[in-house]
This record gives structure tokens, C-alpha cells and sequence, in this order.
């Protein structure tokens, strides 16, 4: 299987999908143990959730498992948020510290050296490439990471998440006008929400947000309880959930799309 499958297309908007996959190769599935085997962190159903929502938007969407290599995840190895509980390039355990491999069969950086290539590396690579076609054609680009995580997970958060995390790691990773649209485009949905909160944004959103070299970049992370009818296996869609989250999810995208016109048009005026 690719480790990545892009729909292109002709609008700024880019939709990163780093952790809908499922795949898991069969050498690998192997050392799983029996709590590894669930796949109880996949970001369930994020694809399907914004299949659709904006004409012409891009997708790049990472095929395997984060268990197999964590995409949003600096390839190096260094912790996105020093000092505070984290899963790592390779997790060695799931959100609830519960360990996912079999004893002795957690990957050696040979391994991971070569996940990293066979996985984590191509899918940057398409990501990076379809930027800087979108930049191409408008002068900007627009990359909004697409995410979802249970609603109480004590060992990476006290209490309820709130329904939208929105991180732009304190505004560095995209216009002012932007941030500013997506924070009043949640509040505007009366849900729960919150600004570079627990969540400022993965390796992805700080890697390529470069707002004076026109990547715009926004991490989305929403709580499941906003579109699962459990957050238990077996994680299915709410079909009513999801119906009233889409619609407020395509007002966000808009939104976003909007401002960053605005930001671009500004800019070209100086």
C-alpha cells in the first residue's frame, strides 16, 4: 500500500490527514500486542468528517498507522512539548500510557531509522510538493491539520478537552487574520473551544507554517465526543453528530479561506 494518497486540487486549501490510517504492515503488526492491535489512537473517521466540505480542496492523506510512525512527529526524535507527557516519534505506548508492543519487540532506531524512510519521509514529501503547487498558482497556501483525540485522556490532560483545539503555536504558523478568523469561527459554533491550549500544533503545523514565505498552517484537533457515538470500540461515527459538526466545519474552512485572501491582498498592496 502507499504510505500516502493525495487528491489534488485547485484551491489554497490544503487538508493534511496524518493519523486517519489504519495500515499496518504484517511484520510489524506482529510485534503488536493485544492492546497495540486496536488501534485505540487512530484519529477515527477524520477523513470522512471533511470529505467534502470545500470545493477544490487538496488532500494529502498518510495511508499507514501512527503506531507504524507518528507523521506529525519530528523525524528526529526530539519531544514537541519538552517537559510535559507525550507519545514519541515511534509510541511505545497508547495516550493512556498503556504499553503497545510486546515485550522485547519495541523498534530500535534501525527500525525506526527505516520506518522513517519508508513512511514518514514520503509523506512529507507530497505534503511539501502540493504547498508549493498551491503557492504556485495563488501566491499562498493554506495547510489546515486535520486531527481528532478522546475527550479524557488524565495521562496527557486534566479534565474534559474542550471540542476544538486550535493551535498555531502561539501565532507563529499563519497570518493574524487567520488565526483570528478560525478562533471567532469556533466561538461562533457555541461550543467548547480554545487557542494554543494543550494542543499548539505538531511538527507538521510548526515545520511548514512560514506565514512571510506564504504557508499558512493551523492544526485542528477535535474531541471525539464531538462526532463518535462512543469513544470505545468500536468508534463508529454518530450519524446526527456528525451532521451538525460538518456544517460548522465548513464554516471554519471558509473562514479561514476568507482571511487568508485578505492577509494575501494586504500584503500585495505593501
Amino acid at each position: 500500500m502507499d504510505p500516502v494518497v493525495v487528491k489534488k486540487g485547485s484551491s489554497p486549501l490544503i487538508l493534511g490527514l496524518p493519523h486517519t490510517g489504519t495500515f499496518v504492515p504484517d511484520d510489524i503488526r506482529a510485534k503488536l500486542n493485544e492492546e497495540g492491535r486496536l488501534l485505540r489512537d487512530t484519529d477515527w473517521h477524520i477523513d470522512t468528517l471533511y470529505a467534502g466540505l470545500i470545493d477544490e480542496a487538496t488532500t494529502v492523506r498518510a495511508t499507514f498507522h501512527r503506531y507504524v510512525i507518528d507523521a506529525n512527529r519530528d523525524p528526529s526524535g526530539k519531544s514537541l512539548y519538552p517537559g510535559q507527557t507525550t507519545t514519541g516519534l515511534v509510541p511505545v505506548s497508547t495516550f493512556d500510557n498503556t504499553p503497545i508492543w510486546l515485550e522485547g519487540e519495541q523498534p530500535d532506531d534501525a527500525e525506526i531509522k527505516r520506518r522513517v524512510e519508508m513512511f514518514h519521509a514520503p509523506y512529507h514529501a507530497a505534503l511539501l510538493a502540493e504547498l508549493k503547487r498551491v503557492r504556485a498558482i495563488h501566491g499562498y497556501a493554506i495547510l489546515y491539520d486535520c486531527h481528532s483525540i478522546r475527550s479524557v485522556i488524565p495521562w496527557l490532560f486534566d479534565g474534559v478537552l474542550p471540542d476544538f483545539n486550535i493551535g498555531t503555536d502561539e501565532g507563529r504558523t499563519c497570518d493574524p487574520l487567520i488565526e483570528n478568523a478560525v478562533y471567532e469561527a469556533t466561538k461562533a459554533t457555541g461550543r467548547t473551544h480554545v487557542l494554543n491550549g494543550r494542543f499548539r500544533g505538531g511538527w507538521t503545523t510548526r515545520h511548514y507554517g512560514r506565514p512571510a514565505e506564504g504557508f499558512h498552517t493551523v492544526q485542528m484537533e477535535l474531541s471525539q465526543a464531538s462526532h463518535l457515538a462512543s469513544e470505545e470500540p468500536p468508534f463508529d461515527l454518530d450519524a446526527e453528530k456528525t451532521d451538525t459538526l460538518r456544517k460548522q466545519l465548513a464554516d471554519i474552512l471558509t473562514g479561514i479561506m476568507h482571511a487568508a485572501a485578505e492577509a494575501a491582498g494586504r500584503a500585495n498592496e505593501h
